[in-house]
C-alpha cells in the first residue's frame, strides 16, 4: 500500500561511493554496489527535513548498469598532515529512481504543534523540483549528485529483465536516538543490517524496525527543542513553522 505522503524522484552523479565499513580499516574505501537506505534517506533529508518529521524509504530503482573505477587517491594523516596513498573504488555513471514517504517523529511530543501534513508534503516536492535546498552527495562529500522529479517506475532500465540478484549482508543504516522506535534503541546509537535482493531492477526496503541485524554503538542523548521553538529561529519569515 502506497503511503499518501510519498514521494518520487531521480538522483543522478557522474560517481558515488556508498562505502562498506569492512573495506575501511585499512585506509581503503570500497563502495557497495548499490545505495545503502541511509544514503538514499541522507540525500532526501538535504532535499527537505524537519525534525517533525522521519523519512522512510519504500525503494529504490537501478537505472544504469553498475560499474566501477577505481582512484589513486592521496587522503592526509590524521595524526602528522602529511599524505597517504589509498584506493578508492566508485561507481560510476549513477542513476537512480527513489520513492519515500514521511511520518511524524512520535519521540518529539514538543513539536507536534508543527505536523501539518499538507505543508510538509507540498514544500518537499517544491523542494525536489528545485533540486534540493542543500547539495546533494551520493555517499560522500566528492561524489557530487542532482536531484530532479520522476515518476517511480517509468523509463528503462539496466536490469529490468533479471528476475532476482541479491548483494549479500550490507549495512541497512543508523537509528539515532531522536529517530528511536523500540526500548532497546532508545538513548543509544544503533545500526541495522540486512540482505537487500533486487527484482526486476527495483530493491524494496524494510521499515528500520524489520531489519533482521541490529548493534548498538554508543550511548546518545536526544538534542532537545524548547517550548517556543528556539532553535528554530530564522525559518518562520519563510512560513514553516507557524
Amino acid at each position: 500500500m502506497q503511503h499518501p505522503n510519498f514521494v518520487e524522484f531521480q538522483v543522478t552523479g557522474e560517481y558515488a561511493l556508498f562505502s562498506d565499513p569492512i573495506m575501511r580499516v585499512g585506509g581503503e574505501k570500497c563502495s557497495y554496489q548499490v545505495p545503502t537506505y541511509e544514503a538514499l534517506k541522507g540525500i532526501l533529508s538535504s532535499v527537505y527535513w524537519k525534525p517533525t518529521l522521519i523519512w522512510y524509504i519504500d525503494a529504490v530503482r537501478i537505472m544504469n548498469q553498475i560499474q566501477t573505477e577505481v582512484k589513486g587517491i592521496r587522503p592526509i594523516h590524521y595524526q602528522d598532515g602529511k599524505n597517504d596513498l589509498s584506493y578508492y573504488t566508485y561507481l560510476k555513471n549513477c542513476r537512480y529512481q527513489v520513492r519515500a514517504h514521511f511520518e511524524w517523529n512520535e519521540n518529539r511530543p514538543e513539536l507536534a504543534q508543527d505536523r501539518n501534513e499538507y505543508k510538509h508534503h507540498n514544500i518537499a516536492k517544491r523542494m525536489i523540483e528545485k533540486g534540493g535546498r542543500r547539495d546533494i552527495f551520493l555517499g560522500t562529500r566528492e561524489c557530487q549528485g542532482y536531484v530532479e522529479p520522476c515518476v517511480f517506475g517509468e523509463g528503462t532500465g539496466a536490469y529490468d529483465a533479471l528476475p532476482e540478484l541479491g548483494f549479500g549482508l550490507m549495512v541497512h543504516g543508523i537509528t539515532y536516538a531522536d529517530e528511536a522506535y523500540s526500548p532497546e534503541t532508545q538513548g543509544k546509537m544503533t545500526v541495522r543490517f540486512w540482505h537487500p535482493v533486487m527484482k526486476r531492477g527495483i530493491i524494496t526496503f524494510p521499515r528500520p524496525e524489520d531489519c533482521p541485524l541490529t548493534k548498538s554503538l554508543r550511548e546518545m542523548e536526544m538534542k532537545p527543542f524548547g517550548e517556543h521553538l528556539e532553535n528554530f529561529s530564522g525559518l518562520r519569515e519563510f512560513g514553516e513553522v507557524e
